[in-house]
């Protein structure tokens, strides 16, 4: 039977009330099946109800991203979704603790680590100083900049080497030494300037026993440390240009000597506390080598310049004495008279009469060894120089017993063999029988 609905003057006093006494809208039949389809829907959302149940809100999320127990007061309705700035905020604000842990990891790699606050002195009272000390996590500095010093030396070799290359259209072998010079040319410049304004800022100059004093040097400046992990990074980046430059293989161990020696030298004076003798000497051959690979570079546009090789032949050798003075002056006779000579690896103090030796033995075989490889440089040029501007020697005819060149060889064409227009062919004879 369909629902039927009255209105209140054919209610009769018969009809059925409602839970609270009010006359029901529908016929007692059709009650009866909206109470059946009723218990029918709550058996229905009994079984449903476990894929129906919201997920518990995370412990991570924004506490106002969760749901508030009292906003459901009342009958249960469909939520609509989210607004747009709703669900960026909740997950920006899920994705937070992995953006703090991300960022804690990076810091080791660009920012210096094991700094060290002193406090104000009455020299300094105004500002306290903040200095470094080296560690195991410079080694992840190194790395990240590393791979900055590989992105720098790529864009030098696309928009300023290789547009000049195509300009002056190289030889393979220009082109090689081309590149290399110009590289080396710009970070030697780099690394000059940048050296000698901290020899400036901190008085090395005015200063010299500075080099000594107050030994071990453990703690650094900013600047000081940030040098060191430059250099650092930019001679391990060497190795992967090797394969990147497509280097030759008759090259690689040329090229494998050097960035070793660079390595060993820079490390040496950063772990032994020896940063101040350290800076001054890569300066000095800083500069000389800088003369060298411009000069290079200029001779590789006009091979008729020459001076720029003359000027650095002599501040090479003038280079190498004065790394030489220096460094005796330094390790022989300021760090053998200092007091504290214990071998303390707690304090970095490493002045003990080995690593002295050890030093000054490593020191003046390298500076025999650049001296040898110079002195071969200057004389395959000298041989080169002689040899391109020598005369011609011509070749002297035979005399014969009236005092008279024989014109006979020449005749018979080069060597004494007869050529078709040589003097003694058929037809020339004929000629003169005629």
């Amino acid at each position: 039977m369909p629902f039927v609905y009255t209105t209140d003057h054919q209610r009769g006093p018969d009809w059925p009330r409602g839970p609270e006494g009010t006359v029901s809208a529908v016929c007692p039949t059709a009650r009866g099946a909206l109470v059946q389809a009723q218990s029918v829907g709550a058996r229905i959302l009994n079984e449903l109800q476990p894929s129906l149940a919201p997920p518990q809100p995370l412990q991570t999320l924004n506490p106002a991203c969760r749901e508030s127990p009292s906003a459901s007061a009342g009958p249960i309705t469909t939520a609509g979704p989210r607004p747009p700035v709703a669900r960026w905020r909740c997950g920006l604000a899920a994705r937070a603790p992995a953006a703090q842990i991300t960022a804690k990891a990076s810091i080791i790699f660009v920012t210096l680590q094991y700094n060290v606050t002193l406090p104000a002195t009455e020299e300094q009272a105004t500002e306290s100083a903040s200095l470094y000390y080296y560690g195991i996590k410079d080694l992840a500095t190194v790395f990240f900049y590393m791979l900055v010093a590989i992105i720098i030396h790529a864009i030098i070799q696309e928009y300023v080497l290789d547009k000049i290359n195509r300009r002056m259209h190289f030889s393979k072998t220009k082109h090689s030494k081309f590149n290399e010079s110009g590289q080396l040319s710009a970070f030697y410049l780099f690394a000059c300037i940048w050296g000698a304004f901290i020899l400036i800022s901190e008085n090395y100059i005015s200063d010299p026993t500075i080099l000594w004093r107050a030994y071990p040097h453990n703690l650094m400046t900013f600047q000081m440390k940030f040098f060191y992990i430059s250099q650092l990074a930019y001679w391990f980046h060497a190795f992967p240009e090797l394969y990147f430059q497509k280097t030759k293989k008759e090259d690689i161990p040329r090229q494998l000597v050097y960035i070793g020696l660079y390595l060993f030298h820079i490390a040496g004076a950063y772990l032994l506390n020896l940063n101040h003798l350290g800076l001054v000497l890569l300066v000095l051959h800083y500069f000389v080598e800088f003369l060298f690979h411009i000069s290079r570079l200029f001779y590789f546009s006009d091979e008729k310049y020459q001076k720029g090789f003359s000027l650095w032949a002599v501040l090479f050798v003038l280079g190498r004495l004065l790394t030489l003075i220096l460094s005796v002056l330094t390790v022989g006779f300021g760090l053998a008279r200092a007091e504290n000579q214990k071998l303390d690896f707690s304090t970095g103090n490493f002045n003990v009469l080995a690593v002295r030796i050890a030093v000054l033995a490593s020191i003046c075989i390298t500076q025999a060894f650049m001296m040898w490889k110079f002195i071969n440089f200057q004389l395959r040029r000298w041989r080169e120089h002689s040899t391109f501007q020598a005369p011609p020697v011509r070749k002297k005819l035979p005399m014969t017993k009236g005092g008279r060149s024989s014109r006979k060889g020449t005749e018979n064409g080069v060597n004494g063999t007869v050529t078709s227009n040589g003097a003694d062919s058929p037809r020339n004879r004929k000629e003169k029988s005629t």
